[in-house]
């Protein structure tokens, strides 16, 4: 009986444990930055492992990467699932790969039974998840969706100029399907919650309802390189002072909307970085985050008035480029049900959640009806080598994963 059928959760840790070899890190860890070498090595291995499992290869022009399992309707749009395999500079294990391989555990375990699907089943990479390598993040994701152009995610640049267009062709992921053609009866993303919710009330599944908004910016602040032992405090023009109290500023501004919103200054870069000049230069980004649409936009006024007052006090020049916005999203409620019911007939515990943080599900949601399924991840902890889950809570994971694609496929 279909209703009693569950993945090999062995299988799945084996897999996890294969891939993450390929830019292990010394605390365990992985560092495989989109369309690197290593992501070329870890792309090569799931592509071998979906032709052991008879899956057709399909590659489109932004390198996202599609294995198809035939059903007996190849006419019905096929049930999809998948996410990302680049990670973060000290990135974890399970972040974007646990979503990959438990699509490939789903294919596998129906091979294994001989079940059909009406529909097919595809699982997908999704290039550039992280934007840590290319911004912004889910860029091929956003490209496949309408979100962006073709032709801006293939001239995004690098911190050397290398676009993201000449790296698919030097590993060899430059495929020649347009981003986009193709269309999905539904999606859904299997993924480690990255952060303590489910952990913390000891629930094993999380049924995701949707994913806060979010917005990046550049911000560039200019004041004048000086000598640092003969210029007067007062006269000064000291950038990074300027950028330090803006800094504080966005914090404090994110505290004012707690409990929910969240602001993060996660890269800063000073000019001309020199021990005994005064710093005339200084970038640093800013993320801010929150569930409701009418917050962001309020944080985001605040958040530009606060960096020009702040610049004009102290004589600097500022501007403040927005890189990227991912409005709030629902996902569709027929899916977060089928995830609902999937967990209560497997007996898992279980609570609807919402993502704080951004990932191609939100993307995928505006062209498919769309939802994820959350496990459990240690302490929270993502983005983080020592990122760390339980084999047990992804095999649930991945066995509602599979009992969701079959109640939609058919």
């Amino acid at each position: 009986m279909l209703k009693n059928l569950r993945i090999d959760g062995g299988r799945l840790w084996q897999s996890l444990m294969a891939l993450a070899e390929i830019g292990a890190t010394p605390k365990g860890g992985c560092c495989r930055l989109a369309l690197s070498d290593e992501d070329k090595a870890a792309r090569d291995l799931f592509v071998s492992w979906c032709r052991e499992a008879g899956c057709d290869i399909g590659v489109d022009r932004l390198g996202n990467i599609f294995a198809r399992r035939a059903g007996r309707n190849p006419v019905i749009p096929p049930v999809a699932t998948g996410s990302h395999l680049d990670t973060q500079p000290h990135g974890g294990k399970f972040d974007g790969a646990y979503g990959v391989l438990a699509g490939l555990e789903v294919i596998r375990t129906l091979n294994d039974h001989g079940v059909e699907t009406e529909a097919p089943l595809e699982v997908a990479v999704w290039t550039n998840e992280e934007g840590a390598r290319f911004a912004p993040s889910m860029i091929a994701s956003g490209v496949f969706a309408g979100s962006y152009e073709e032709e801006f995610a293939l001239t995004c640049a690098d911190a050397e100029g290398r676009t993201m267009g000449e790296e698919l062709e030097r590993i060899g992921y430059a495929g020649n399907e347009p981003c986009g053609a193709r269309t999905f009866g539904a999606f859904f993303e299997a993924h480690i919650e990255q952060g303590p919710i489910l952990e913390k009330e000891a629930i094993v599944i999380g049924a995701v309802t949707g994913v806060q908004g979010l917005r990046w910016y550049d911000v560039k602040v200019r004041g004048q390189d000086a000598h640092s032992g003969s210029t007067p405090m007062p006269g000064r023009r000291n950038a990074l002072l300027g950028a330090a109290e803006m800094v504080t500023a966005i914090d404090a501004i994110a505290l004012e909307f707690a409990p929910d919103a969240v602001a993060t200054v996660g890269q800063l870069d000073v000019s001309p970085n020199s021990r005994n000049t005064i710093p005339g230069e200084v970038f640093f980004t800013v993320d801010i985050r929150h569930p409701k649409s009418e917050v962001i936009t309020e944080m985001d006024t605040r958040f530009r008035e606060t960096v020009a007052l702040i610049g004009e006090r102290r004589g600097l020049e500022s501007s403040v480029e927005q890189i990227a916005h991912t409005p709030p999203v629902v996902f569709d409620s027929a899916c977060v049900d089928v995830v609902r019911r999937s967990c209560d007939a497997l007996g898992y515990a279980r609570r609807d959640i919402l993502s704080g943080a951004g990932h191609d599900a939100c993307h995928l949601s505006k062209v498919a009806p769309t939802s994820m399924i959350f496990v459990p991840c240690a302490g929270g902890l993502s983005h983080n080598e020592e990122e760390s889950a339980e084999a047990s809570d992804l095999a649930a994971g991945c066995n509602v994963l599979l009992h969701a694609m079959l109640a939609k496929a058919g």
